[in-house]
């Protein structure tokens, strides 16, 4: 049973409904330094955990980083149709539960979720309501040069990240909104601003 801590924080936000924002974003663009300052900014945002079929690694805590949940279990839960969104990658399941952001919506905390292209598509059909936001790099120059500066991957898996960053970047036209990450603090306020602002009628 997958649990989360789903009540409504001092401070929160109540300016229209809550909603689901997902967060997505080529590889390179910062999703991780956004974010982080971004739960450091606003603690009433629920954020979603994801759960995966792969095993713990040194220093991550079950329910925290991840739900970690053998194969058969994770199948139960697909097929019983509580995840928003899941994939297969590198031989293990990766998804994201359904119940834990309801109940948080339902509470009246925003919910963030953080996925790739895919993934945000799929939240887009299991919950139309969701608001998609894609977050850009300043430049296509600047992504390469942030890719390519990590120097910790062959030539081929860069230029797979590459080839896979156009991709997702032509893609931005099924997004709801984009927020431009040269500037983390301000990329942070503009997120703010999108998932703690009234919903659209």
């Amino acid at each position: 049973m997958i649990d989360a801590d789903d009540g409504v924080r001092p401070g929160s936000v109540r300016t229209g409904t809550p909603r689901l924002t997902v967060v997505s974003g080529p590889s390179g663009v910062g999703k991780s330094s956004v974010l982080d300052e971004l739960r450091e900014q606003a603690p009433d945002v629920y954020f979603s955990v994801s759960v995966t079929t792969r095993a713990p690694r040194a220093g991550e805590v079950d329910g925290v980083h991840y739900h970690f949940v053998d194969r058969a279990e994770f199948e139960r839960m697909v097929d019983a149709g509580e995840m928003l969104e899941y994939a297969h990658y590198a031989g293990n399941y990766y998804g994201t539960p359904r119940a834990p952001v309801e109940r948080a919506l339902a509470a009246g905390r925003p919910a963030v979720l953080e996925i790739e292209l895919q993934g945000a598509r799929q939240v887009r059909r299991s919950m139309p309501e969701a608001q998609l936001v894609m977050l850009l790099p300043p430049s296509w120059e600047d992504l390469v040069q942030r890719l390519t500066g990590r120097r910790t991957e062959g030539s081929e898996v860069l230029r797979q990240r590459l080839d896979t960053a156009r991709a997702e970047l032509a893609a931005r036209s099924e997004f709801d909104a984009t927020v431009v990450n040269a500037d983390v603090q301000r990329a942070v306020d503009e997120l703010v601003r999108l998932i703690t602002g009234p919903t659209p009628g």
